[in-house]
């Protein structure tokens, strides 16, 4: 039951910060006259595919961190990591959207992934074991995310 518990605050805290960078980007991407006016990458997905990669990676996340929430919670350095990789995952949608710094916007993806990065090595998990599984659709959504926010940097 506490895990449970656990995966559900877990839920709230990374879904919270998605929905704070949300409400801080102003308009959304479809609405936005300046995204949408973008010379965008030809590997851009549908705009549906974003609520549905969300929905499975911040799923994906919150069962890693609440399998490993004594590691987690416990610890400061964790806690710290983990806090760091929040404010970032708030802090991209309006650096990119509302502020239109695309060239600081990437560095703040790269920061994401070092910091998932860290989190599981502070926990003394290496990519084979299968607990850390569940950060590869993060890992891959980030680099996409990457790739999308280095092309319109360069590009427009």
């Amino acid at each position: 039951m506490r895990k449970i518990a656990v995966f559900v605050l877990f839920l709230a805290l990374n879904f919270g910060a998605l929905a704070i960078g949300g409400i801080l980007m102003g308009a959304s991407p479809v609405e936005n006259t300046w995204y949408t006016s973008l010379h965008q990458a030809p590997w851009t997905p549908p705009g549906f595919v974003f609520g549905i990669a969300w929905t499975i990676i911040m799923l994906c996340f919150s069962m890693y961190l609440a399998t490993s929430s004594d590691f987690v919670l416990s610890e400061p350095k964790r806690r710290k990591t983990y806090i760091i990789h929040l404010v970032l995952n708030v802090a991209w949608n309006p650096v990119f959207f509302y502020l239109h710094l695309t060239w600081l916007a990437f560095p703040i993806l790269i920061g994401l992934i070092l910091t998932l990065i860290q989190l599981n090595r502070q926990m003394g998990y290496t990519f084979s074991t299968p607990k850390s599984w569940l950060l590869f659709p993060y890992f891959i959504w980030l680099a996409i995310a990457a790739s999308l926010n280095a092309y319109i940097a360069i590009m427009n």
